[in-house]
């Protein structure tokens, strides 16, 4: 399930920024997250030919069924 996408928000604590001073941070902060949201991809795990071809575990021996035929 993936999550909903957040959009970030900038906040101006201190100062007066004039417009251009805010559309270059807003520029700036906007390709440094574009860049990083592209980046961050899960790594594909690499499965070699030998995982490939394992065999799987055996089934757990079933303690119910007598070992030999003369058993019991």
């Amino acid at each position: 399930m993936t999550e909903p996408e957040q959009t970030p928000s900038i906040e101006i604590t201190h100062g007066q920024p004039t417009e251009e001073e805010l559309a270059a941070l807003i520029a700036v902060v906007s390709d440094a997250y574009v860049r990083e949201s592209e980046e961050a991809v899960a790594d594909v795990p690499h499965v070699s030919a030998w995982q490939r071809t394992q065999r799987a575990l055996r089934r757990p021996l079933r303690r119910d069924i007598p070992w030999g035929r003369f058993s019991g």
